[in-house]
């Protein structure tokens, strides 16, 4: 028996990093206009203050979020909250949404009986897309995500680890 090597998706991850920015992100879209200092956020979300500065970096040189310094400064959305969406600030923070070994799902190509499996890749980044491409900061800030997403979240089975 050959020892188990992983070369595919074994699991959908969520690095502290992408679920850091968008706590973050939906804290800026929850607060009253005008900016708010990084050390808010941080506190509000418990989010060490040194890993979310780089974090709000990533976010503002990726056009979701504006800054200003000084003691009339901090952070605020660059857009409507409506119009971002959860895979706008994961890709921002993270890259891409899905990858095989490093690559994009359409980039990966198999032989033999192996041939089907970049299909199934391309349809899990699909997944992903239909439901992150689909909640926007402001939908999480007011708590009403949209119908087809909460619909997912009712079937038991959503709710267990396997």
């Amino acid at each position: 028996m050959r020892p188990y090597a992983p070369t595919t998706i074994e699991k959908v991850n969520i690095s502290a990093k992408a679920d850091y920015a968008v706590r973050a992100a939906v804290e800026l879209a929850a607060a009253p206009p005008g900016p708010m200092k990084g050390d808010r956020i941080a506190k509000e979300q418990g989010i060490p203050i040194k890993f979310l500065e780089n974090i709000l970096s990533q976010l503002n040189r990726s056009g979701i979020v504006n800054s200003q310094r000084g003691a009339d400064g901090g952070y605020w959305l660059a857009r409507p909250a409506n119009k971002i969406t959860v895979a706008e600030v994961i890709r921002a923070v993270d890259g891409p949404l899905a990858n095989v070994r490093g690559l994009r799902p359409e980039a990966v190509s198999y032989d033999g009986t192996a041939k089907g499996l970049q299909e199934v890749w391309v349809a899990v980044r699909a997944n992903l897309r239909a439901v992150l491409e689909k909640v926007t900061l402001a939908d999480i800030a007011a708590g009403a995500l949209p119908r087809a997403i909460t619909k997912l979240t009712v079937d038991e089975d959503a709710w267990q680890p396997h």
